[in-house]
């Protein structure tokens, strides 16, 4: 009996051993968590609109609310950051103020975009050459502010997640390119964060696209289509719905053609339908295009979660845009030499890579990256971190007259090239590193 009992000890002590040994591998293993959060950044009493580098537009009503929307993931001791804010772009002069007042994420692993509708207040502060600007430097800090709360009550919210990343066509009457009508990306991109019960936290959308169905015309403070596109997200799906743009420089816009009313057919262009009953359509078939793309992607418990970060330095060879770094209020930092610098990040998530654009790149720059990105899911957030206007390659600048515009509202002819180089070079990092 005691040697039976002594066995019994034993096989009870080596079993406590093994458990307990497996026990730090299995709480070792970091859970992925997500948060989400929205404000609005509507100005109240309304402000101009702005569509580009011309005059801003008298706003005398709104259709939806300007958001900023915030997506928060936290792996281990990575926490990555990213805010969509309805806004026709976002410099980084003002995105710096929004990371001072989110202390609990490292700053370069905050991305902030926008959504690039052309019916919301200009946050260039773009010099009007008499001396003062188109901005309004009160309703900028508010957007800072709330752009800020967004991204710390989503950390506040953070939760044990699931996540889903796809890629797929998206069908229907969505997008088209005004200079070359079938040049552009029908791929959209998409990450879900789920709770265990299959309900949303969030739902990130990617596509290049113009949200600009109503433009600065009408006098309407709009999300344009991103607001019809988060409303049907969250009606079918729930959590919170952010959109990013792409590479929809030159000129990758919403498709309200009226296809049967040509206005110039040797040269492909259309009337067009610039309502909201429009901007709906347009938006929940962006919904439900990608719910179904999304449906079918594997859900995975433990994505790996890195963010890695450079600097990179432009050139100003545009006398246009130099004007505007240079007189803008917002005191937009820049060198001697003529140069401005800027931050791009290549975020990894599961077997997704998340490489962000700091303007509107066209779309064969865009093509390009993603074919460099690998063979998982490729997702590109246009107008993030800075939105230095158009982005083309030297082949593309001046080439021919419908590039004039995008042309002259570009840094220059070597941002493409410089961009494409950078954003190599920190994929082929990330490579390294695998």
């Amino acid at each position: 009996m005691p040697i039976a009992r002594a066995r019994l000890r034993t096989a009870g002590l080596t079993a406590l051993v093994v458990g307990l040994a497996a026990l730090p591998a299995a709480t070792a293993r970091a859970e992925i968590l997500a948060g989400a959060a929205v404000r609005i950044i509507t100005p109240d009493p309304l402000l101009p609109v702005s569509g580009g580098m011309g005059p801003t537009r008298p706003a005398t009503e709104k259709r939806g609310e300007l958001t900023a929307r915030a997506l928060v993931l936290r792996k281990g001791d990575v926490t990555v950051g990213v805010v969509a804010l309805d806004l026709l772009g976002f410099p980084a002069v003002l995105a710096e103020r929004v990371r001072a007042l989110v202390p609990r994420i490292p700053s370069d692993n905050i991305q902030i975009g926008s959504t690039h509708t052309h019916s919301a207040p200009d946050c260039y502060a773009l010099p009007d050459g008499k001396g003062g600007h188109s901005g309004d430097l009160a309703y900028m800090d508010m957007v800072c502010r709330r752009a800020a709360e967004a991204l710390n009550e989503a950390i506040d919210r953070l939760e044990p997640a699931r996540i889903r990343t796809a890629v797929g066509e998206a069908r229907g009457k969505i997008a088209y390119n005004y200079y070359a009508p079938d040049l552009y990306d029908r791929r959209m991109g998409v990450i879900q964060a789920t709770r265990g019960d299959g309900t949303a936290i969030a739902t990130l959308v990617n596509y290049a696209i113009h949200p600009e169905v109503l433009g600065n015309q009408l006098g309407i403070v709009s999300p344009d289509l991103v607001g019809p596109l988060c409303e049907e997200l969250e009606a079918k799906a729930g959590g919170v719905a952010l959109f990013m743009n792409g590479a929809q420089g030159g000129m990758v816009t919403a498709d309200n053609r009226l296809l049967d009313r040509p206005s110039d057919p040797a040269r492909a262009s259309w009337e067009d339908a610039r309502t909201w009953e429009e901007c709906d359509r347009i938006g929940r078939l962006m919904a439900s295009e990608a719910l179904r793309i999304a449906a079918d992607a594997p859900a995975q418990d433990d994505p790996a979660l890195t963010c890695r970060a450079r600097v990179v330095k432009l050139p100003v060879e545009s006398d246009l845009m130099w004007a505007v770094v240079v007189h803008s209020p917002l005191k937009y930092p820049h060198g001697d030499d003529r140069t401005v610098s800027t931050r791009i990040n290549l975020v990894e998530l599961g077997d997704a890579r998340v490489l962000t654009i700091p303007g509107e790149a066209l779309p064969n720059i865009g093509f390009y990256l993603k074919r460099k990105m690998g063979d998982g899911p490729a997702f590109l957030f246009g107008l993030t971190n800075d939105a230095f206007g158009y982005i083309l390659t030297r082949v593309d600048f001046q080439s021919f007259p419908r590039y004039d515009y995008v042309s002259r509202t570009s840094l220059g002819e070597e941002t493409g090239e410089i961009l494409i180089t950078e954003s190599l070079k920190l994929i082929e990092e990330a490579g390294r590193e695998r």
